[in-house]
């Protein structure tokens, strides 16, 4: 279904791609693009293959159907609130699937960022801190990567799969190139992957041994931390094209693809659950739109009519092949969307009392943080934010938050020191 979105922002007249180090043991590490050593509490963290995977509901999910109903109120709108495997909890009924996994997720109802702006709210939630402009955050896919994926993999460590995605994100700050995100799509490998028919392998290989014995002789008096960035991409892309197999959903059993399902959300989440078991540590994929000033509740009907069957699945997946414990599963958004129905039947910003959806790891399953009033429109237990939320995600997969990255000699903490994780999630 098409929609003329109401909100106008200039997020919504943008490509959807754009819309987008090492922890230190002893509070101190290396800085530069290549200087940047891992210690040896990251390098457990990789034995223990630690992975993040996180929804990101582009738009702004309304909380109200999905993750905090508020049936029969004057904002709780048409949808019904159903039971879930954990006694007591109840969700909308637009996510059935999800319902019956519930056992092994949590719900955050106290979610206040006080932001309802799309860029700065999507800023917040995925680097934990607010935008500001005297500095800039790595969003935590890059945080993830550079603390717990491999440096001997080959393989990027922050992936992120949007439909029609394709090359590198911007979103890894001080952290350098390396720990960007690749943007992937359609449940196919990388753009550009493959080598053309027109090249023969020995050719390719001669070429390549040519321009390594020119990057040596140039860096061997002129090598900087830039020239090191450029040597590093073009080695990775080889050794991902050497392994792009890994990228391709069809390579899954036709069993797979049929319980997934044909669509964008199936593919991407289906992409996903082969991206973790193949040993990527973060893995991102974005459904969209959820900014529905008009309509919403056709709309989330829609949306989540799609999302719920293949998240469900994922969840499901993860668990029966013994992943679950070690991967943080997040479903979160810019923002929620307000108690309050508009004229158009629709539902506008909202920050101020919404929900994120977590589990996995070190999360705590079946619980339920916070609580908002009967219509939904303010907090009134456990309130928390988009920090406290950063905390909580990469303590769930064993990342020492209260640590620093050392970049150039200026240490600057992993997470906002003036917040903490929100303890009682955490097991």
């Amino acid at each position: 279904m098409r929609c003329n979105y109401a909100c106008g922002s200039s997020e919504h007249l943008m490509a959807r791609r754009q819309f987008l180090g090492t922890l230190a043991t002893g509070g101190t590490m290396l800085g530069g693009l290549t200087t940047l050593a891992r210690p040896v509490a990251s390098a457990e963290l990789a034995k223990q293959q630690k992975r993040v995977l996180v929804f990101n509901m582009h738009g702004g999910l309304s909380q109200l159907e999905s993750w905090d109903p508020k049936p029969n109120t004057p904002t709780g709108g048409p949808f019904r609130a159903i039971s879930t495997s954990v006694p007591g909890m109840q969700i909308c009924e637009l996510l059935p699937e999800t319902a019956k996994q519930m056992h092994r997720l949590a719900i955050v109802r106290s979610v206040n960022t006080k932001e309802g702006d799309h860029g700065k709210g999507a800023y917040m939630m995925l680097t934990g801190r607010k935008q500001t402009p005297a500095a800039d955050f790595p969003r935590i896919g890059a945080v993830a990567a550079k603390a717990l994926a491999p440096e001997e993999g080959g393989l990027p460590g922050h992936i992120q799969i949007t439909a029609g995605g394709g090359g590198r994100a911007n979103d890894a700050a001080y952290l350098g190139p390396k720990y960007a995100g690749l943007l992937m799509g359609n449940g196919q490998p990388p753009q550009n992957s493959a080598r053309p028919d027109a090249v023969t392998q020995a050719a390719d290989e001669q070429r390549n041994a040519m321009r390594k014995a020119a990057n040596e002789r140039f860096l061997s008096r002129r090598r900087t931390a830039m020239t090191d960035a450029y040597t590093y991409s073009y080695e990775q892309a080889q050794q991902l094209m050497a392994q792009r197999d890994i990228f391709d959903v069809t390579k899954e059993s036709e069993q797979d693809q049929a319980r997934y399902g044909k669509r964008d959300i199936g593919r991407h989440c289906l992409l996903a659950r082969r991206l973790l078991e193949k040993g990527i540590t973060y893995v991102q994929v974005s459904h969209s739109n959820y900014d529905s000033h008009n309509e919403n509740f056709i709309f989330h009907n829609e949306q989540l009519g799609e999302f719920d069957h293949p998240f469900a699945t994922i969840v499901s997946d993860l668990a029966d092949r013994g992943m679950l414990e070690s991967t943080l599963i997040v479903v979160l958004s810019e923002f929620g969307r307000t108690p309050n129905i508009n004229h158009l039947f629709g539902r506008d910003h909202w920050g101020n009392a919404w929900s994120v959806l977590v589990g996995g790891a070190r999360i705590q399953p079946g619980a339920i943080i916070g609580k908002t009033n009967d219509q939904g429109t303010a907090v009134v237990d456990r309130e928390v934010d988009h920090a406290h939320l950063f905390h909580t995600y990469l303590q769930a997969v064993g990342v020492d938050t209260s640590k620093s990255f050392d970049i150039d000699g200026r240490p600057i903490p992993i997470a906002d020191p003036a917040y903490g994780a929100i303890k009682e999630l955490l097991v």
